[in-house]
């Protein structure tokens, strides 16, 4: 919420300058984004009067006008915007001035002939385009009404007024209108805040004799009300309400529309404005009613929305012309030749209304303010000013009465509490009358009978509802940093870890230990994304009204968030990648299962190089073996009782067939690790990249055993290498298993050192090379001893692959 200071200064009789107020007001539970002056940095613009716009000699497009800045003569400036002309008030940059970003203007020739400065266009002096009315988004700003040449245009302009920028949590609705925030300055300041009366002036011509209304269901809109305008004149706004308007973010666009939004910022109360001649019918007929499938809505976005049954939408009788606090429909909007006109004041049903709006892609600021509550006191009071005003404004005639098929009595809210109750919960002794004072600086009724407080709360703090809110509200205007700080009572125990918890941290910093960094994703994806590379089979847990639709389930693997984060970094061109994630997926048995269960994995992902090129080392990729290797790390850090065994697999679509290996401890699959398939890595745009993934549930959950360290052994060891050559469908594994069986007691282990296929060896066969290390912990071995244990190797071997020694 942007809060205007010099508007804050029209109810209340502010003398804390805006800096010192924003402060109080964060001190007091209010977060303040910021506070800016859009004068600042500006230098020597002023408002200047064109006197004559002549084409430029050497141009199509340019334009050698005359303005007048006040000075003795006139200044000579060549313009390029398409909407210049004789006779307007401009916003003039003079030589050496600045403008915004810092960008100063001097005096210049274009195309062979002198200008003296720059016509400007909001944009160029500090002004989002959002905010800038439409006719002037391509072109200069021209002042809706004479201003003396030569005044600086920050004044007009409201460019030297305080922006304080409210950073407002949900439940703080009540401060998405100034009055709402005035109330809160108030408090905070100890000072009276002064609204002005509204009183219409209203015509002979009854507002039933015009027009009808209904709501089907009150629960649908619980209070709706209708005024009625005739013979009104669609203009410019003045520039008061213009400037207020987009000093508050919002683009200015007709005096008729431009109040609705005024008072939405005055109130916190959205407001809609019908062209009364759009609808259908002599009579005039307002109805609400939820939508029926298949209708269609062109909202005023020009956007085409298909209606569902759970829309709520406003009709003329026949069609709909509005999607009910979200968006006016295109069919009904405001013209320049609009004459009548319907006001719309209303409380909707806010889940319905956030529904629709997200159905529809439709935020708004209406949307916004009726999903988290208006003041029900306040709707009447916003329609009666509106419509006063737009009477003012559009020389129009406010026709007799208000029509309102639902309304809601506005009713204070009653909660008691003990004084003595604020004060131990807060832990301070503040004197009972002064928690009655700070109560009624927030407009509080505050009844004391022996420090027992009654205390009435208005309808504008609908927020208040029990108890712990009255308590927030002392400590608030208190002051936080005046409650003293206390020790909590209560037995100490010692904090430790979890058995689990120890267990995570250190699967974290093993993989950190191992080169990879942790990466956080989202628990919500896709239903594509949420079934690809699971563990095990599991139905889809669906959220019931996500946020997007990109993030409507929640996942049951990690991997497809680390390949999201890999593709976000490879887009920019970040290739060289190595991440984990330890985090919990969700896992359903059945579609009757109503809440999923939380299961805690851990997955890493490696891509490019893990060796960089240097002036002494070429780039090494990543391969199977270097994600294959940080896994082992890792299952070695768990101490299992069980052996790890590593055994190809093609039971993950997803993964490379030829290149994937389920992961085993004892007969219980525990995750998997590989390439991941060439289609997927395509279609995140990556190149070759490994994987891996790990329930750590089933993981933690497996017996352990106890690590001894031994002293190094006094004995020197012996080793034998052998080379066989075998069926290249013979995998490793098998043949280490099968040396390992047949080694005999003192073979302390089996090393891979060389694997060759192609020349000097037949099709389809393979030669692979060992080294057998020997080792007796309690006396040296003999050659017989080691050769005996080898020649059973060897044996093995042949008979079980039928190998042949090389």
């Amino acid at each position: 919420m942007k809060v205007s200071y010099n508007w804050l200064k029209d109810y209340l009789d502010l003398t804390t300058a805006p800096e010192a107020l924003a402060e109080k007001i964060t001190r007091t539970g209010i977060e303040v984004a910021d506070v800016a002056q859009k004068s600042v940095g500006l230098k020597k613009i002023v408002v200047g009067h064109i006197l004559s716009c002549e084409p430029h000699p050497g141009s199509d497009h340019l334009n050698v006008c005359q303005v007048d800045v006040g000075e003795d003569e006139p200044f000579q400036i060549v313009c390029g915007a398409p909407n210049v002309a004789a006779g307007q008030y401009v916003v003039v940059a003079l030589p050496n001035s600045r403008i915004a970003d810092n960008v100063k203007i001097k005096k210049g020739k274009m195309r062979g002939v002198v200008s003296m400065g720059m016509i400007c266009g909001l944009q160029e002096i500090g002004f989002a385009d959002s905010v800038v009315p439409k006719e002037y988004v391509d072109g200069i700003f021209v002042f809706p009404e004479a201003i003396e040449p030569g005044t600086e245009v920050y004044e007009a302009l409201g460019m030297t007024d305080y922006i304080i920028d409210l950073d407002l949590t949900a439940n703080r609705a009540d401060a998405l209108g100034i009055h709402g925030v005035a109330h809160e300055v108030a408090a905070i300041e100890s000072l009276t805040p002064h609204f002005e009366d509204i009183v219409v002036t209203e015509s002979n011509v009854q507002t039933a004799d015009q027009l009808t209304a209904q709501v089907a269901d009150e629960q649908l809109a619980p209070s709706y009300h209708l005024r009625m305008l005739q013979n009104v004149t669609v203009q410019p706004s003045p520039m008061w309400l213009q400037t207020r308007l987009w000093n508050a973010g919002i683009r200015p666009i007709n005096n008729l529309v431009d109040v609705t939004n005024y008072m939405m910022l005055t109130y916190g109360q959205p407001l809609h404005a019908f062209d009364a001649d759009a609808l259908t019918g002599d009579h005039k007929q307002i109805e609400v009613r939820l939508a029926k499938t298949g209708e269609k809505l062109t909202a005023l976005d020009e956007g085409e929305h298909d209606l569902t049954n759970e829309d709520i939408v406003i009709t003329d009788g026949h069609q709909p012309i509005a999607l009910a606090g979200v968006m006016g429909g295109l069919n009904s909007q405001i013209t320049a030749d609009t004459k009548n006109v319907i006001i719309e004041a209303a409380v909707f049903a806010p889940i319905a209304v956030r529904k629709t709006a997200q159905r529809h892609n439709l935020r708004s600021d209406a949307s916004s303010r009726f999903e988290k509550g208006v003041n029900v006191a306040d709707v009447q009071t916003a329609l009666d000013a509106a419509a006063m005003m737009m009477a003012d404004l559009g020389n129009g005639q406010v026709t007799a009465g208000t029509v309102s098929p639902t309304d809601l009595v506005p009713t204070d809210k009653v909660i008691e509490i003990e004084a003595d109750r604020i004060n131990r919960v807060l832990g301070t002794e503040i004197a009972t009358q002064t928690i009655v004072e700070l109560l009624e600086r927030f407009g509080f009724g505050v009844v004391n009978t022996d420090n027992h407080l009654t205390v009435t709360i208005p309808p504008r703090r609908w927020d208040i509802e029990i108890q712990a809110d009255i308590i927030e509200e002392v400590a608030r205007l208190y002051g936080y940093d005046n409650l003293p700080s206390t020790l909590p009572t209560g037995d100490m125990t010692t904090g430790a870890l979890t058995t689990e918890q120890k267990a995570l941290r250190k699967t974290r910093h093993t993989l950190e230990g191992a080169g990879l960094t942790q990466a956080i994703s989202y628990a919500l994806t896709t239903p594509e994304k949420a079934r690809q590379f699971t563990l095990v089979d599991s139905v889809l847990t669906a959220l019931d009204w996500p946020m997007t639709q990109d993030h409507a389930h929640l996942r049951m693997n990690l991997i497809t968030g680390l390949l999201d984060d890999a593709a976000y970094n490879v887009a920019r061109k970040q290739t060289d990648l190595a991440l984990y994630e330890q985090g919990r997926v969700f896992l359903k048995q059945a579609d009757d299962q109503v809440r999923p269960t939380e299961i805690e994995y851990v997955a890493g992902l490696m891509s490019g190089n893990r060796q960089m090129k240097t002036w002494q080392a070429a780039a090494a990729p990543v391969d199977f073996y270097t994600i294959k290797g940080v896994v082992e790390m890792l299952m070695t850090s768990y101490t299992l009782a069980d052996a790890i065994s590593y055994q190809p697999t093609q039971a993950y679509p997803e993964m490379h067939p030829g290149r994937t290996a389920a992961i085993y401890v004892g007969e219980q699959l525990v995750g998997f690790v590989g390439q991941i398939h060439p289609a997927v890595a395509k279609a995140n745009h990556l190149k070759e990249t490994y994987v891996f993934q790990l329930d750590l549930a089933q993981i933690l959950a497996l017996p352990t055993q106890t690590v001894i360290a031994k002293p190094a052994p006094k004995f020197p060891e012996v080793t034998r290498d052998i080379a066989i050559q075998v069926s290249d469908q013979v995998s490793n594994a098998a043949i280490v298993e099968a040396i390992k069986a047949k080694g005999g007691a003192h073979l302390v282990s089996v090393e891979l050192f060389d694997v060759y296929a192609g020349s000097h060896i037949e099709a389809g066969e393979k030669s692979m090379a060992y080294t057998l290390t020997y080792l007796n912990e309690a006396a040296t071995l003999t050659e017989e001893e080691v050769n005996a244990a080898f020649e059973k190797v060897v044996a093995e071997l042949v008979a079980t692959f039928d190998a042949k020694i090389r």
